[in-house]
C-alpha cells in the first residue's frame, strides 16, 4: 500500500541551527606567539626604566631635563607594559567566552591602568623627544588615536553595543602593538637605506638614522591601523550548510 503525505507533512519543520562550539584555547595558533612576543618585549625594556638611573635609558634623553625625561619614559613604559599584556588578553576568544569575568577585569585594567596613564606619559614624552618635529607629530597623533579608539570602545561596551566595542578595540589593539612593530620597521628601514649612506646621505650616519626613526614612527601605527581596518571590512567565508532531505512519499 502506498501512502501519500500531505504538503504540510512533506515539508520538514524548521531546524534549529547547530550549537556553536566554544573554541578551544589551543585552536588559536597565534595566541601563544602573541603572548611570547609581548612578554619578551616587556622583559627586554622594562628593567632599564626601574633603576632610576638615567644612564640606563635606551632612548636618548633631552639635555636640558634628563631626569624628568627619564621619569616620564619610565611611567610610559611601566603602564604601557600593562597595556600590552592586557590588550593581548582582550583578543583571546577562548578567554572571553570561557572566562568573561577575567575578560572584563583585564579590559578595565587595559583602559585605566594601561592606556590612560601610559598615553598621558606618551604625550609628554613625545614633546620632550630628541627626534625631529616630524617624529614628534607622528607620536602625538599615535597617542591621541590610542586614547580615542580605546575610549570609544569602552563607551560602546558600557552601552552594551558589543559589535562597536569589538571594532574599536581591534583598532586600539593595533595602535598598542605599534610600539613592538616599530622595532621591526627600524631594522627593515636600516637595511633598505644603509646602501645609500655614502651617496644620498654623504656619509652622514646620524642623518640616515634620524630618517629611519621618523619613518618607523609613522609606518608602525599607520600600517597597523590599515591592517586592522582591512580585517574589520573583510568578508568572512560562509560555511556551506547541507541541504535537508525531503521525503515526499513513503511505501508501507
Amino acid at each position: 500500500m502506498t501512502q501519500t503525505l500531505t504538503p504540510s507533512e512533506a515539508q520538514p519543520g524548521p531546524e534549529r541551527p547547530p550549537a556553536r562550539e566554544k573554541p578551544k584555547w589551543y585552536r588559536r595558533p597565534w595566541i601563544v606567539p602573541l603572548f611570547a612576543v609581548a612578554g619578551l618585549f616587556v622583559a627586554a625594556r622594562l628593567p632599564f626604566y626601574l633603576t632610576f638611573d638615567t644612564g640606563d635609558s635606551l632612548v636618548e634623553l633631552q639635555d636640558a631635563f634628563p631626569e624628568t625625561h627619564y621619569l616620564m619614559l619610565s611611567g610610559h613604559i611601566l603602564f604601557g607594559s600593562i597595556a600590552l599584556i592586557t590588550c593581548s588578553m582582550q583578543v583571546w576568544t577562548w578567554l572571553r567566552l570561557k572566562h568573561p569575568r577575567v575578560h572584563r577585569i583585564s579590559g578595565r585594567l587595559y583602559v585605566f591602568a594601561g592606556v590612560l596613564p601610559s598615553g598621558a606619559f606618551a604625550l609628554t614624552v613625545s614633546l620632550m623627544s630628541t627626534v625631529g618635529n616630524d617624529g614628534k607629530v607622528g607620536n602625538v597623533f599615535l597617542s591621541l588615536l590610542w586614547f580615542g579608539t580605546t575610549l570609544a570602545g569602552f563607551l560602546a561596551a558600557r552601552r552594551r553595543d558589543f559589535g562597536a566595542h569589538r571594532r574599536w578595540m581591534i583598532r586600539s589593539f593595533a595602535l598598542c602593538w605599534s610600539i613592538v612593530v616599530n622595532r621591526v620597521w627600524l631594522v627593515l628601514l636600516v637595511l633598505v637605506l644603509l646602501p645609500f649612506r655614502d651617496t644620498y646621505y654623504g656619509g652622514d650616519t646620524d642623518a640616515l638614522f634620524e630618517d629611519v626613526a621618523v619613518a618607523s614612527i609613522w609606518l608602525s601605527w599607520v600600517v597597523n591601523l590599515m591592517i586592522a581596518q582591512w580585517w574589520l571590512d573583510r568578508r568572512p567565508k560562509r560555511r556551506k550548510s547541507p541541504r535537508p532531505a525531503t521525503k515526499v512519499a513513503a511505501d508501507a
